[in-house]
């Protein structure tokens, strides 16, 4: 059987698909940030490093680790971590395992500050995405979104641990 020539255009179909994925990825980031910033002066990279730390063990993660967590590069992360610095939510110190690396870890301030800033921010989440999502729908997305990502990355993205709960 011949190999099909990869295609040049886009259907309308297609194109049409792609439009709203591509409007839902520049728009939801900006609702995201809006909400956070609004109610807790936090981005939502800022808020996706605090649960990252609430949900590891001791609130303590290697720098690098959390880069990878946040899909980020070691000096997006590090403006990200000295803004949570400044205002006490986080505190970076020397590996005692491996001088090498960094580990970041949550402080108190910082853990109340994850807690009070979730509320809103799930309310959001549920506002713009989830409440707008049948069941079915919400499994469709689940596993639509799985695939692109696997597309992307062999590895894939994050996903919470099956047994875990969400961090407090």
């Amino acid at each position: 059987m011949p190999e099909q020539p990869a295609p040049t255009r886009l259907t309308t179909e297609a194109l049409e698909t792609w439009a709203s994925l591509a409007t839902v990825l520049e728009w939801l980031p900006a609702a995201l940030d809006g909400q956070l910033q609004r109610d807790s002066g936090l981005t939502h990279f800022e808020y996706g490093v605090l649960y990252a730390l609430a949900d590891a063990p001791e609130h303590t993660l290697r720098m690098s680790v959390l880069a990878g967590y946040a899909n980020s590069s070691l000096s997006r992360l590090s403006r990200a971590a000295t803004r949570l610095e400044s205002r006490g939510w986080l505190r970076r110190t020397p590996d005692p395992g491996d001088g090498r690396f960094t580990l970041a870890q949550l402080t108190d301030e910082g853990l109340e500050a994850f807690e009070a800033a979730t509320p809103g921010h799930v309310r959001t989440v549920h506002d713009l995405v989830l409440d707008r999502l049948t069941a079915a729908q919400a499994r469709q997305l689940r596993e639509i979104t799985r695939r692109i990502m696997l597309a992307i990355r062999e590895e894939g993205g994050w996903a919470p641990a099956a047994d875990a709960s969400p961090p407090a």
